[in-house]
C-alpha cells in the first residue's frame, strides 16, 4: 500500500490555496449530490444500481456509494477486483471476459475470501471455452485445502452473466441463440451460477443528441427481449438484465427489461458526458473533479499552466477550464497553452474539467476531497486510487 506522502498528509484541514500542483481534486459537495440524485433516482424507479469502479478505483468512494444504496460495484479487471476486496468491497461483478487460467485462479479465490464476508463475486463470459476455464478453476478452488488451516474450502459459487454484444462491437456473443448455448453451458457446472444477461452498449453513451440515444437503445432493448425470451423457453429465468450507463441509464430504466444499472462516471461528471444533449428524464449532474493547475507563464498570446497530459487524459479530448472564458490547448506532457481575451495572472490557480474521469484517475496515486467549494473550501479528505495500474 503506498504510504501517504508528507505534503498531502498535511493538508487536512488547511484551505483549497495550499493544494500543491498539478492534483487531482474532488468538490466533495458536488460528488455527495450526484450520489444523492442517482440513488434518488434508483429508489423511484424501483432499479437496482451497481457503479463502475474503474471510474475511481477507490474503495473508499466505493464504500460510500454502497451506503448510500448500491448493491456493490462493477470492475473490468481481476485486479480492480482484487483492490476492492482489500478495501472491504465484497459485492464485486467483473463485467469483462477473463480467460487467462491464472487470472481465473485469483477469480476463484476472491470468490471464496468475500464468502466469508456475505459477499459474492460474478462475472461475464461470452464464450464456451471461457465457461469450462472458469468452472475449472473454480472447481480446483473449492477441491484445493486452504493454506491457513488445510481444511477444504467451502463450496462457493460465482454468478455468471452472458454478455451479448448490443452494438458496442467489442466483447459479448450475437442476442438470441448464441446466449442461449451459453446459458445452457452454465447450467451444468455446479460452481456456477447463470445470473443474466450483460447489455451494454458503450457507444450510445456519448452519442451527442438524445433522440439518437434513444434509437439507439431501442436496438438493445429489442435485442435482450429476444434472447430473454429464448431463454426462457428452455425453462431458464433470466434472473437480471445488468448495463447501461451515464449518457443512457433513464432509457434502459424505462425499457423495463433492465433491472440494474452501471453508470460510473455520473459520481464525477466529465467534459465528454457533459457535451450530451441532456435527456430530461435523468437527474442533473454535476462537475465534481478537477485537475488543480498553476499558471507558470504569462507572455502576450497565452498563459502556461503546470498540467500537461501527465495530469489528465486527452482520449475524449482536451479538458476544459473551469469558471473562465479560457481556452486549454496542447502543451504536451507538463504542459498546457491557454488561450483568450483575458488572461490568468503568473501564479495564479486554474481548474481543469477532464475530458474522460476514468483513465485521468490512473494517472493519479491520491485524489483531495476538498468541502466547501473550490475557492473558499477546506481539505476534507485525502482518498487513495486504490486500483490505479490495476491492469491485469
Amino acid at each position: 500500500m503506498t504510504t501517504l506522502p508528507l505534503h498531502l498528509a498535511e493538508l487536512m484541514g488547511k484551505p483549497v490555496n495550499d493544494i500543491d500542483t498539478p492534483a487531482l481534486v474532488i468538490d466533495l459537495d458536488a460528488m455527495k449530490r450526484n450520489i444523492g440524485r442517482l440513488a434518488e433516482f434508483a429508489k423511484k424507479h424501483n432499479i437496482r444500481w451497481r457503479p463502475h469502479a474503474k471510474m475511481h478505483k477507490s474503495a473508499a468512494l466505493a464504500r460510500m456509494q454502497i451506503k448510500a444504496g448500491a448493491v456493490g460495484v462493477c470492475v473490468q479487471k481481476t485486479a480492480e477486483a482484487e483492490a476492492m476486496v482489500a478495501g472491504a468491497v465484497y459485492n464485486v461483478y467483473i463485467s469483462n471476459q477473463v480467460i487467462a487460467p491464472a487470472k481465473l485462479a485469483r477469480v476463484a479465490a476472491l470468490t471464496q475470501r468475500v464468502a466469508a464476508h456475505g459477499g459474492q463475486i460474478a462475472i461475464a463470459v461470452d464464450s464456451l471455452e471461457g465457461v469450462s476455464r472458469l468452472a475449472q478453476a473454480m472447481t480446483e478452488a473449492r477441491t484445493s485445502p486452504r493454506e491457513d488451516s488445510g481444511a477444504a474450502p467451502a463450496a462457493t459459487v460465482i454468478d455468471v452473466f452472458v454478455e451479448i454484444d448490443v452494438g458496442q462491437g467489442r466483447c459479448g456473443v450475437t442476442p438470441g441463440p448464441a446466449a442461449v448455448t451459453l446459458a445452457l453451458e452454465i447450467r451444468k457446472h455446479p460452481a456456477l451460477r447463470f445470473a443474466g444477461l450483460q447489455a451494454y452498449h458503450g457507444g450510445a453513451q456519448h452519442v451527442r443528441s438524445a433522440l439518437d440515444r434513444q434509437a439507439a437503445i431501442a436496438q438493445v432493448v429489442a435485442a435482450v427481449r429476444r434472447t430473454r425470451q429464448l431463454i426462457a423457453e428452455q425453462g431458464m429465468t433470466v434472473g437480471l438484465v445488468t448495463g447501461a450507463g451515464t449518457g443512457t441509464f433513464a432509457l434502459e430504466t424505462a425499457s423495463g427489461v433492465y433491472g440494474e444499472l452501471q453508470a460510473g462516471s455520473f459520481l464525477f461528471m466529465d467534459r465528454d458526458y457533459a457535451a450530451n444533449e441532456r435527456d430530461s428524464a435523468q437527474p442533473v449532474f454535476e462537475h465534481a473533479l478537477f485537475v488543480k493547475s498553476q499558471v507558470m507563464s504569462v507572455c502576450a498570446s497565452h498563459a502556461v499552466v503546470d498540467a500537461g497530459h501527465k495530469s489528465h487524459a486527452i482520449d475524449s479530448g482536451l479538458p476544459a477550464v473551469h469558471g473562465l472564458a479560457l481556452d486549454y490547448a496542447n502543451g504536451g506532457d507538463e504542459h498546457g497553452i491557454l488561450r483568450g481575451a483575458v488572461l490568468p495572472e503568473l501564479g495564479e490557480a486554474v481548474w481543469l474539467i477532464p475530458g474522460h474521469c476514468d483513465p485521468t484517475v490512473n494517472l493519479h496515486d491520491f485524489m483531495v476531497g476538498v468541502r466547501g467549494g473550490l475557492q473558499h473550501g477546506t481539505v476534507e479528505q485525502i482518498i487513495r486510487v486504490d486500483a490505479r495500474g490495476a491492469l491485469s
